[in-house]
């Protein structure tokens, strides 16, 4: 986790499954809390990304609705394939690296 002036930043790695995601959603959970403009996802250095993953992401989609931007970073087939599939991309917009994101 980090921060950029009013932007959050929080760089996710390895795999994000069943085991993992609810440290990944209370993470995403307590940044929202603290009301950032801008909450930025990194997922480069996510290896796989199972459907709990995915789930993270719309509970932070919807706790951050109206309030702060919500957006991901994400670059391989792992975790760009699920975002497509489900179009959650079309309600996240998905950059292909941090500083695209801020832009």
């Amino acid at each position: 986790m980090g921060w950029r002036e009013k932007v959050a930043v929080l760089s996710v790695s390895g795999d994000v499954d069943m085991v993992t995601a609810p440290q990944v959603e209370q993470d995403l959970a307590a940044l929202l809390e603290q009301q950032p403009e801008v909450l930025v996802v990194d997922l480069t250095e996510v290896g796989f990304f199972a459907s709990a993953g995915l789930t993270a992401l719309v509970a932070a989609y919807k706790q951050a609705e109206g309030r702060t931007g919500l957006r991901v970073v994400a670059t391989s087939s792992a975790t760009v394939r699920p975002l497509k599939v489900t179009a959650l991309d079309r309600k996240i917009p998905v950059f292909d690296s941090v500083e695209a994101a801020l832009a």
